[in-house]
């Protein structure tokens, strides 16, 4: 992890560039992103954490290319999102990112297998066999395949919902409190998978969390406040996050 995204010996699957994000005009308006600059490798777990407020969530979205900067400028790879037009940036969307929300937003019609294929389905592609099934068997879903979402458990339908995001191989996962709705075991099971997606698959994943245990599991933390990044933490853990958010939110 570095905020010196002009570095020409690393990779970067996103990066923002001196982005801002203000809502609201005259008084009204809050600046929820203050000309943040911050570069996210390829290959590597990246937790954004910060207290209530901070713009963690706000600079998910803007690289994801789900909300549009007021300034500055965000790339997916070497792609500006902000030279395409809303065609361009939903196909971008559709083929180089996985989302994964804290709301499963799995179909109930449809069975797990049908859940993670389904952003190919409507793309009209075909699966590539070999990595569907690297994904199922890193999620461990096999035996579930065929059941609806009903028929699983919360931690089921979360690792459904990663597969889905992993399954058209995207350049970046962003994850959106992947834990939240789920109870600790389950949750530390989506976290674990994450890890191995990154370690065995060569996936790259941001997460938005607010919990220390969830960005023990990445393999670096950016610090939000006030709508600035306020510190970066290599091989971070729980107790290490913990004493750094308190700093913040005191």
């Amino acid at each position: 992890m570095s905020v010196d995204i002009t570095a020409t010996d690393v990779n970067y699957a996103a990066r923002a560039v001196k982005v801002s994000k203000i809502y609201g005009e005259g008084d009204a308006a809050v600046r929820a992103l203050d000309s943040v600059t911050v570069g996210f490798p390829t290959g590597r777990f990246t937790a954004i954490m910060g207290p209530s407020g901070s713009g963690k969530s706000t600079l998910m979205h803007c690289l994801a290319g789900l909300d549009v900067v007021t300034s500055g400028n965000v790339f997916l790879g070497q792609t500006d999102l902000s030279v395409l037009d809303d065609k361009a940036l939903t196909q971008l969307r559709r083929d180089q990112v996985g989302f994964i929300f804290q709301a499963f937003n799995l179909l109930p019609t449809l069975t797990a297998l049908e859940n993670i294929t389904l952003p190919l389905d409507l793309a009209g592609k075909k699966p590539d066999k070999a990595w569907l099934d690297q994904v199922v068997d890193t999620v461990g879903l096999r035996p579930r395949l065929s059941h609806r979402p009903t028929e699983l458990s919360g931690g089921q339908q979360q690792r459904v919902a990663v597969a889905r995001a992993l399954a058209t191989r995207p350049q970046i996962v962003f994850a959106d409190e992947p834990t939240g709705n789920l109870d600790s075991r389950a949750g530390a099971e989506i976290l674990s998978f994450l890890e191995k997606s990154v370690d065995e698959l060569g996936q790259t994943v941001v997460m938005v969390t607010h919990d220390p245990t969830a960005a023990g599991y990445a393999d670096a933390a950016v610090f939000l406040a006030d709508g600035h990044i306020v510190d970066e933490m290599e091989g971070p853990t729980a107790e290490r996050v913990l004493d750094r958010l308190k700093t913040l939110e005191g």
